[in-house]
């Protein structure tokens, strides 16, 4: 694959800076040397206060607003169009530095709007909601800029923040998703970024979860609404289509790279999930979104 994986130290422009934490307003950033596609090893959450932006994540055009949070997850092929007109800023960590001194190591995946391709990463909420976590947000940027700094204040400050931003999303869904659900779905998630290109059936995965196929929809279907094999299917067009837009692998290739009998097979299910033929989705795509 053309995409590169970037740290928190590329977004810095210290690409040997192994650090786990920063957070940074964009009037102070620097532009960082990184491709405009790329996929991050950390989590990352925007704020914006003011301006519009938008922010691409997998063929997924989203528009950044005042009061509004973004969130991209590790693995997710990502392009920000421009930032320089926002104030906000960014928070950036690893999921070492979320779970360092944690007992409960599922903390992260009992976060709804992380490690997420169902859902809308782009939060808009009301003012009153964007000032309560905006003021946690306050509080982390303080204690960075303190020389003192304690990681365990801001370790603390960011678990505060997300408790914060889980409790705004709560309350814009019409009905909560149980926390067990939604780690068995992303441990499913987990696999399936490991195992894609198998072309594996959803009792492999159910196997691997140790639970039946039956439990495995069932979970899939209260988290995203689809069965596990729609996913699996998802995934793998997912990955068809970040091949067929940056690089120049034929159909017949990357049928091959996916573990799909032949690309005639393959067309087929491209087509049912996308509305057209690899080819004509090739052609859109790759003017428009290929690395040069």
């Amino acid at each position: 694959m053309a995409f590169k994986h970037y740290t928190i130290g590329h977004f810095i422009n210290q690409p040997k800076n192994s650090t786990e934490f920063e957070i940074l307003l964009f009037n102070e950033m620097e532009e960082p040397d990184v491709d405009d596609f790329h996929k991050h090893t950390f989590y990352e959450i925007l704020w914006t206060e003011a301006g519009i932006s938008k922010q691409i994540i997998d063929y997924k055009e989203y528009t950044v607003r005042p009061n509004s949070l973004f969130f991209i997850s590790p693995n997710q092929v990502h392009h920000f169009e421009e930032w320089k007109p926002l104030t906000g800023g960014t928070i950036l960590f690893t999921e070492d530095f979320f779970l360092s001194n944690q007992n409960n190591k599922e903390k992260l995946f009992e976060l709804s709007f992380l490690d997420n391709f169902y859902a809308n990463p782009c939060i808009h909420l009301n003012k009153k909601n964007f000032k309560e976590i905006k003021d946690t947000i306050d509080q982390i940027l303080l204690e960075q800029k303190r020389k003192d700094r304690s990681k365990t204040i801001i370790q603390s400050l960011l678990h505060i923040l997300m408790v914060r931003v889980q409790r705004s999303v709560d309350s814009r869904e019409e009905r909560t998703i149980p926390k067990k659900s939604i780690v068995l779905f992303k441990e499913f998630k987990r696999l399936l970024d490991i195992h894609f290109t198998e072309n594996n059936t959803a009792s492999f995965f159910a196997d691997k979860l140790h639970i039946t196929t039956h439990h495995l929809n069932l979970i899939t279907k209260e988290v995203t609404g689809r069965t596990a094999s729609e996913i699996i299917r998802a995934r793998s067009i997912l990955e068809a289509k970040r091949l067929l837009t940056f690089t120049d692998l034929t159909v017949s290739e990357i049928a091959f790279e996916l573990n799909y009998t032949d690309s005639s097979y393959l067309a087929k299910i491209f087509k049912a999930e996308t509305s057209q033929s690899p080819l004509v989705f090739k052609n859109k795509m790759s003017e428009k979104y290929r690395i040069r």
